[in-house]
């Protein structure tokens, strides 16, 4: 069989057929993330509103970036954390999804700007196994608040961290006025869910 002669055919089926099936299959699967994550937030008792796509919080993750597709936006009540976005970045690999936690901040009065911290997760063993500790890397400022605070790591090693995909990144954003709290699509226990918020809190009112 002649290769050469079937290649135009080859491609005009994965470009009329498969390509759209692919990305319709992609579609309905985020589609089903946002309600996944609010039924998981009503199980924990999180009260929240769900908002639309022109909302300001809606304009804000818009603005931060071309790339990425808010599938579902909360707005929280009687907690830290002002909204949670559910996230998604489309790449040439497929779909992943997100979550952001934004809280919002004054950022206090700082001679330096915020800068990025993430939490790492320390595990028994260079080869993995369980994670057995909790610290934080990068603001010096805030790194080092965070790792002070034994309230905030007792409830993060009593929550499911195990079970947790990937670990936490603090992204401040001074310009909008707000700080996000990033994750993986996780479907956090109570556990985690009142860490995070405890986390918040620091972000709203401790830095």
């Amino acid at each position: 069989m002649d290769l050469k002669k079937i290649l135009p055919a080859i491609i005009v089926f994965l470009t009329a057929f498969l390509i759209p099936f692919l990305l319709s299959k992609l579609k309905k699967k985020g589609d089903k993330k946002p309600k996944e994550f609010s039924h998981s937030l009503l199980e924990i008792g999180v009260e929240f509103v769900e908002l639309d796509e022109g909302s300001e919080q809606a304009k804000f993750r818009r603005k931060l970036s071309l790339g990425l597709k808010s599938e579902g936006i909360f707005a929280l009540k009687k907690s830290n954390i002002d909204v949670i976005n559910v996230i998604s970045a489309s790449s040439q690999y497929g779909v992943n999804y997100f979550i952001e936690y934004l809280v919002k901040s004054t950022f206090g009065i700082r001679e330096k700007p915020l800068r990025k911290t993430k939490m790492v997760m320390k595990k028994r063993s260079l080869f993995g196994g369980e994670v057995v500790d909790v610290i934080w890397k990068g603001d010096q400022y805030l790194a080092q608040k965070l790792n002070l605070d034994y309230d905030l790591k007792h409830k993060f090693m009593q929550a499911d961290i195990n079970t947790f995909k990937g670990g936490i990144l603090i992204i401040p954003e001074p310009k909008h006025g707000y700080i996000r709290i990033k994750t993986n699509f996780n479907l956090p226990s109570a556990e985690m869910f009142y860490a995070i918020d405890t986390l918040a809190g620091h972000m709203r009112y401790g830095i």
